[in-house]
């Protein structure tokens, strides 16, 4: 129907906040998701070339002061193809869930943050000569997040027990860590995760959502 002149006279309504259906992205669209996918997969093919990329790039606290790149670097490196597997699986998961709700450069802001958060919490609490790689401090800030903004969206732990979210990441991701005997650097998944909990609130309070 055509508009009147009344309706040309009225004021552009203001932008309306991001709504989060529940819904992923559909098709392929280059998004910093993808690019951050995409790095680490390169950096994990070039370990399987080379050992010492996975050195120079990890995290070891004594050596901090001397390689002090590797409080961002060792984010994109990983032990294994089922460390790197799981990572990138649930930054995918849960990534995009988070990219339609706040954009991207908040996004990338927690991402960063919270596996810097992470590692200084790492390099603090972690063993002097040990080694911190992986992505988890940023994925755990990633799901940090989701927990607090859509907490009772119901998510499939394993892909077959459904429950809440914020039960998923709080209980399920917190008891994870602390598995005894798989190395698993703690202090890194603790630290992301509390910058993504803290993030939750301030990103709530400017996004609007339905489940």
């Amino acid at each position: 129907m055509p508009l009147s002149d009344r309706d040309y006279m009225k004021p552009s309504p203001p932008p309306r906040r991001r709504i989060w259906t529940g819904a992923g992205y559909r098709g392929f669209n280059l998004t910093p998701l993808w690019v951050l996918i995409g790095i680490n997969l390169v950096l994990f093919i070039a370990t399987l070339i080379n050992d010492n990329v996975l050195f120079q790039l990890g995290l070891v606290p004594s050596l901090f002061r001397e390689r002090p790149w590797t409080i961002v670097t060792n984010m994109f490196v990983h032990a294994g193809f089922w460390h790197l597997f799981g990572n990138m699986l649930t930054l995918f998961y849960f990534g995009r869930a988070l990219l339609q709700l706040v954009g991207q450069n908040k996004f990338l802001l927690l991402y960063f943050g919270g596996g810097i958060l992470g590692n200084i919490l790492y390099i603090w609490l972690g063993a002097p000569q040990s080694i911190a790689i992986g992505a988890s401090g940023a994925v755990y800030a990633i799901a940090g997040a989701l927990a607090i903004m859509i907490p009772r969206v119901r998510v499939f732990a394993y892909f077959f027990i459904p429950m809440p979210l914020w039960l998923l990441v709080l209980v399920f991701f917190v008891l994870w860590s602390f598995i005894p005997g798989l190395g698993i650097a703690w202090q890194a998944h603790i630290g992301g995760l509390v910058a993504g909990l803290i993030a939750g609130f301030f990103f709530r309070k400017r996004t609007r959502y339905v489940y």
